[in-house]
């Protein structure tokens, strides 16, 4: 089923400050993980503020996230991902392959990593000597674990921007972090404060507006429970120069 903002639904943020007249380029495949503390009444997510030299959302409070890195397919893992969380993954168009969908849930595991400390994974007593970013899982004694990640949404950046990226919000809850490496954010870094914020408080509201998008469906998502992979996902993508947010059916 195909929606466009109507009284039903909550209305669709829409990006109007970014020029959209760049030649096409085809989307990148990405990964952005969503950080849930549920210990209190009110959940919490965690933001990181952005450096104020970065050429991209300078200041901005953002999730960890970005592109899938050719080696995400090959990382052993402590779990595989659930059926359920690939078969999520494998709809909506483009076309996602197994082996690609667990690259981005990878991805999203690493991502996490390398921009904020906190690693989720479980300790195993012959860890895999991993190299690059993952030398911190090696060092850990773990392994990544997605087999406690949610899908929640995925959005393609609209045609005409000079970056586009085909994302996959993820979600897992705090519990899941086995390992923080200190001094990961710091001044110079690219982020520089991390920050555990309530869902709809100030810091939220300058996000960007896909986010507000997918944070607003995470919202809904946790207001009715556990999280449950047979939950409808949205899919927010262009077509005849609109945003359109598909609702594809849960696993």
């Amino acid at each position: 089923m195909t929606e466009t903002a109507t009284q039903a639904e909550p209305k669709v943020e829409q990006d109007h400050q970014e020029p959209s007249h760049h030649p096409y380029f085809r989307p990148k495949d990405a990964a952005t993980l969503i950080l849930v503390d549920r210990s209190a009444s009110t959940p919490k997510v965690l933001v990181g503020k952005r450096h104020d030299n970065v050429v991209f959302m300078p200041g901005k409070f953002v999730f960890p996230g970005g592109r899938v890195d050719k080696s995400d397919v090959r990382v052993p893992v402590a779990a595989p991902i659930p059926p359920e969380l690939e078969a999520n993954l494998l709809k909506g168009s483009p076309k996602t392959t197994p082996s690609r969908a667990r690259a981005l849930a990878i991805a999203a595991i690493r991502e996490a990593c390398e921009e904020t400390g906190l690693c989720l994974g479980c300790r195993t007593s012959t860890p895999a000597k991993l190299n690059g970013p993952w030398q911190p899982f090696t060092e850990a004694g773990l392994l990544p674990d997605p087999s406690g990640l949610f899908l929640i949404a995925r959005a393609i950046t609209p045609p005409g921007r000079i970056k586009r990226f085909d994302t996959r919000f993820f979600t897992a809850d705090a519990s899941a972090i086995a390992h923080r490496v200190d001094g990961v954010v710091h001044a110079d870094a690219e982020l520089v404060e991390l920050v555990w914020v309530e869902l709809g408080s100030k810091p939220l509201a300058d996000l960007h507006p896909m986010t507000k998008n997918v944070l607003g469906e995470l919202d809904r998502r946790l207001a009715t429970g556990p999280l449950r992979h047979d939950a409808p996902v949205p899919f927010f993508h262009f077509y005849g120069g609109k945003m359109q947010k598909d609702m594809l059916p849960g696993a």
